[in-house]
């Protein structure tokens, strides 16, 4: 309308002006209710064909959509594993902080496991101990080895020694005799130096691997048993959250309930406009947003970034082919906005549907210079007619509480 008010005070008004000033028709004689499409026909054909050009130029260079919303994310609480609750922390509505516990589900089988893990590395330890013990009397035996084959092997050498100057003092048999103790003796010492490498090998390499294994087990049982403390992963506000002890919460059956984070979509929009706009909106425009959560506010913002692909595209494999013709709906160009003043849209609930306007800017072009006569004045009234498409939000933000509130019936 404001569009089409403004076309015709260059196309309707002076047809009208010619006609009754010039030509000396008059109202109710040769300009009636009837006779008027007739004698204003030339503007009003002018009116029209100047208005629809004004408003696809507008609308073009000027995109505006209703479909803009501040997105926010929401984090599921759920437990790791399946159980009864067995105690709750928090309430419903409440805030929490990152690693703040919500609830514990029921952890006898994990508690007995935890401690049975942990008897299992003190019988490790226990049988450290003992292998100590076990590697002293290794040592003694080795000892007792050691000497009795020196006692052995001395009484051999005498023996020797006698049987070299007087052959009669040692007979050959007790020579034997006593090569055999000394043999006797060598394979008691091999024996204990083996059992000491053996309790040594046992200290060094069997019983600590044994302890890593068991201090595995426990540190696993641990795991499983702090899982069963459902904690906080961020900082935020709990939502639907009516859990009581005794219910059972599965990542399948039932949620606990959501987590929104803090600061979760403040000051950010995302906006869906024509696929018709995608050669006009790109980053560092300049654009306007109305939100229904906060009328008779027009928050000046910027576009951050446009989606490089139109999700109404998007398919998954599978074993048919996909047709074109199965995409019922064009689908939207998604693009990201923030506030050009920071804060400005701080207290714009999350979630909240917005009108946004995005404006098309030629001043740099114009400020170069070097441009022809027709695209100078293209240029000039590109940006010019910004200002409608500004006013038209403007009144938007005007009747917004009254379209919302009287005439929605809602």
């Amino acid at each position: 309308m404001l569009e089409f008010l403004l076309c015709s005070l260059v196309t309707i008004v002076p047809d009208y002006l010619y006609r009754s000033r010039v030509q000396g028709k008059r109202w109710g004689r040769e300009l009636t209710l009837f006779s008027v499409w007739y004698e204003l026909r030339l503007g009003i054909t002018a009116c029209a064909f100047l208005t629809v050009s004004l408003l696809t130029m507008i609308f073009y260079y000027h995109p505006t959509t209703t479909k803009a919303v501040s997105f926010f994310r929401t984090v599921t609480i759920l437990p790791e594993t399946a159980g009864r609750v067995a105690e709750v922390y928090v309430e419903n509505l409440q805030d929490v902080e990152a690693g703040e516990p919500l609830f514990r589900l029921d952890d006898e089988l994990a508690r007995a496991s935890y401690e049975t893990a942990k008897a299992q590395v003190a019988e490790i330890d226990a049988e450290m101990v003992m292998a100590e013990s076990e590697l002293a009397a290794a040592e003694g035996s080795v000892a007792q080895a050691q000497s009795a084959l020196t006692q052995a092997t001395d009484e051999l050498s005498r023996n020797l020694e006698l049987q070299a100057r007087n052959s009669s003092v040692v007979s050959e048999r007790e020579i034997e005799r006593q090569q055999n103790v000394v043999s006797g003796r060598e394979a008691a010492l091999s024996v204990a130096q083996s059992s000491r490498a053996s309790v040594e090998t046992k200290i060094s390499t069997l019983l600590p691997a044994k302890k890593a294994t068991a201090q595995s087990s426990l540190e696993q049982a641990q795991v499983t048993l702090d899982k069963l403390v459902v904690t906080a992963g961020v900082a935020g506000t709990v939502e639907q959250f009516n859990l009581h002890a005794g219910d059972y919460v599965s990542a399948v059956l039932r949620p606990a309930g959501i987590l929104v984070p803090k600061d979760s979509g403040t000051g950010r929009f995302q906006a869906g406009f024509d696929q018709v706009a995608a050669q006009v909106i790109k980053p560092g425009m300049v654009g306007e947003i109305l939100c229904f959560s906060k009328p008779f506010t027009i928050i000046p913002a910027v576009v951050t970034s446009v989606q490089d692909v139109i999700a109404a595209g998007q398919f998954r494999p599978s074993d048919r082919l996909v047709d074109a013709s199965d995409v019922a709906q064009p689908g939207n160009l998604t693009v990201a906005l923030e506030p050009l003043y920071p804060g400005s849209a701080d207290d714009v609930p999350p979630g909240s549907k917005c009108i946004v306007n995005a404006y098309t800017s030629f001043q740099d072009r114009l400020d170069e210079g070097g441009l022809g006569f027709g695209t100078w004045v293209f240029y000039h009234a590109v940006d010019a007619t910004a200002v409608v498409h500004a006013a038209v939000l403007r009144i938007q933000a005007l009747i917004l509480p009254v379209q919302t509130l009287v005439f929605s019936g809602h």
